[in-house]
């Protein structure tokens, strides 16, 4: 399997920002230069994501797609806002190769099935943010909006019922581990991928090197997902790549 690197652009006003366990928010920059720089760099793909869209009860704003997927050849994945076919089909229009859904999804689940046989099952990737709760039978939670609403769900048995609604992709987030820079949540990225066949994308927390390798390895995840690391420079695209390599697992270099 070659795995792949995934910069992250969360939105909010028109610039990228990156927070802390989803708040604390500093800005990182205008979209359209940090997607040219970050496919300049090497990445596989690039997610983008409208972290207000939901809370503040809007579309993901089309613009933003347009503008980021004309500077770009790798695959867009937009995500924020989005809530019924008509929103996918849109986002898909403005040059998104994927759109990732998380609330609208939990609240109606038939959207992922209704989508995934209109678009094609390689276009719809569902977001899962959880947050550690001994209550449920996986330990993990899903939580909706941003993060900030709980929904007494258990976040895996979730995961495998994405997977049979036709899902193409799943993207796990840990709340816990969101922008610490403290390495990826992998005890939940690993209950997510031993828990279905699909490709997971490990998200939420990678600050190092070996914490990539590690979301492979140890959480089975093929395409990793990262933002502070790289809006901050504290790694390139390519030092991850070349230091997986160097480990033994398969990259573009």
């Amino acid at each position: 399997m070659t795995i792949k690197i995934m910069p992250c652009l969360d939105m909010k006003e028109g610039r990228v920002v990156k927070g802390i366990h989803f708040v604390d928010l500093r800005d990182a920059g205008d979209p359209v230069a940090n997607a040219a720089f970050y496919q300049k760099e090497g990445a596989d793909e690039l997610a983008m994501l409208d972290i207000a869209a939901t809370l503040e009860n809007r579309k993901t704003r089309l613009e933003w797609v347009k503008k980021v997927s004309s500077v770009i050849d790798i695959p867009l994945t937009v995500g924020g806002g989005i809530s019924s076919l008509e929103d996918i089909e849109m986002v898909l229009a403005a040059g998104a190769d994927k759109v990732s859904m998380n609330s609208a999804a939990v609240k109606d689940p038939k959207l992922v099935a209704v989508a995934s046989k209109a678009c094609g099952k390689d276009k719809i990737t569902v977001a899962i943010d959880a947050r550690r709760n001994k209550e449920m039978p996986s330990g993990f939670e899903l939580v909706v909006a941003g993060g900030t609403r709980p929904v007494g769900k258990d976040a895996v048995a979730w995961a495998r019922e994405c997977e049979k609604l036709g899902a193409g992709v799943l993207l796990p987030t840990s709340m816990d581990g969101d922008g610490t820079q403290a390495g990826y949540d992998i005890e939940f990225t690993k209950a997510v991928s031993g828990a279905v066949k699909l490709p997971v994308v490990a998200s939420g927390g990678a600050g190092k090197l070996e914490d990539f390798y590690e979301a492979v390895i140890r959480g089975g995840a093929g395409i990793l997902l990262a933002a502070s690391v790289f809006h901050y420079r504290i790694l390139t695209i390519k030092a991850v790549k070349e230091y997986l390599r160097g480990r033994g697992l398969e990259v573009n270099l």
